[in-house]
């Protein structure tokens, strides 16, 4: 008991003279120890890398998780420790009111056929969502988590006891200025000032053992920028990923209406007279997006698969190169130059000099034909 209470008024002593010493630096009434200036900038870089990493973090939550709700649901279950439930994406949720509104219609009207068929595109999108969100949050958010949760805190604490360490420094500095002044007055030795020369080297010592982990901890951030480097470069990979896929299931989706859409104009009902009358509706008709097929020439080969110019009868595969390919999804032949593809079929695949990336010649028995590359499993 007597212990606990020697320690008590100990510890109490040593956080009144902090205390005391940080008062009068603020009030310009005690000197203080200054850091060099290459710990200064160690320190500078260390806060500029928290505050942006902080910032950085937040907003990419935001991309990820537009709904506040749901992100304070989110981080409950993470410091709870519990397992995020699954949560429908927005493609995901627009994909099944389509299809149950396609049954309501009739899946076999035109407008019917259309919703499934969008259905079906939204239903990949959220599910391409899903996986570049899961794909960022692993490759880009928790790094950024750790450093602030981790690294950030042991140097908040160590630059914590380095604070406390300069006070302790300056205030024995300060009384040993004291007790030499007393001495000096008073003509004759002085027990103090030996006594606070002894404080003084100890504090010293501590001091300058607290400032080279300090320091090694903060030259540590060197490393967390390179680390965060390759996590930005993983997450910018997973969000081309995520866009490539968008765009070229949109490409797929406006190929397969555009076989049909004539079928949108002339269905209304033929006894109004505003039908029999009304010009066509160019707007029924959905546009197609302009592209330019980029094929390169390669020296010696002759280009014969440029876009519309492909006759897969023609076609030979090459003496090695060839693959084998699960379908992913259901694929309707857009032409003859096609080749239409069932889920979890599997088909042998290869592809030609100039051939557009995005696509793959596809063999099944004596059927031969292109293929996109996103509805495919490519296997070893």
């Amino acid at each position: 008991m007597e212990f606990n209470v020697k320690k008590l008024a100990s510890d109490a002593g040593v956080f009144f003279s902090r205390a005391m010493q940080f008062t009068e630096e603020k009030l310009g009434q005690a000197e203080k120890t200054e850091l060099d200036a290459h710990f200064e900038n160690l320190l500078a870089r260390a806060d500029c890398t928290k505050n942006w990493t902080e910032k950085i973090l937040r907003q990419t939550e935001v991309l990820l998780q537009p709904n506040p709700s749901a992100r304070v649901e989110e981080f409950l279950y993470e410091k709870l420790d519990r397992k995020v439930p699954s949560r429908v994406t927005n493609g995901e949720l627009l994909a099944q009111y389509m299809t149950e509104a396609a049954n309501d219609f009739g899946p076999g009207t035109p407008y019917g056929k259309t919703l499934i068929k969008v259905g079906e595109t939204q239903r990949r999108l959220g599910a391409a969502e899903r996986e570049f969100i899961r794909s960022a949050s692993i490759n880009f958010l928790t790094p950024l988590r750790n450093f602030l949760e981790g690294d950030w805190r042991t140097i908040s604490k160590e630059r914590r006891i380095l604070q406390n360490r300069r006070l302790d420094l300056d205030a024995c500095k300060a009384r040993l200025k004291k007790a030499k002044a007393a001495e000096a007055k008073a003509a004759l030795w002085n027990d103090e000032v030996e006594k606070a020369e002894h404080e003084l080297r100890l504090t010293q010592t501590e001091f300058d053992r607290q400032a080279e982990v300090t320091r090694l901890l903060l030259e540590g951030i060197s490393s967390t920028h390179v680390n965060h480097l390759r996590c930005l470069h993983e997450f910018v990979e997973s969000q081309t990923n995520y866009y490539a896929q968008c765009y070229q299931f949109m490409l797929d989706l406006q190929k397969q209406l555009g076989r049909f859409s004539g079928t949108f104009v002339g269905n209304a009902d033929s006894a109004s007279p505003a039908a029999a009358t009304s010009p066509p509706v160019a707007a029924a008709t959905l546009p197609a997006v302009p592209t330019i097929p980029v094929v390169p020439t390669i020296v010696g080969v002759p280009n014969t698969v440029a876009e519309g110019a492909l006759n897969p009868n023609e076609v030979k595969p090459p003496a090695s190169g060839t693959r084998r390919a699960r379908v992913l999804y259901d694929y309707e032949a857009a032409d003859s130059t096609e080749l239409a593809l069932l889920a979890d079929e599997m088909i042998t695949v290869y592809s030609l000099p100039g051939m557009d990336p995005d696509w793959l010649i596809g063999e099944r028995g004596n059927q031969k034909g292109k293929v996109p590359v996103t509805y495919l499993e490519l296997l070893s």
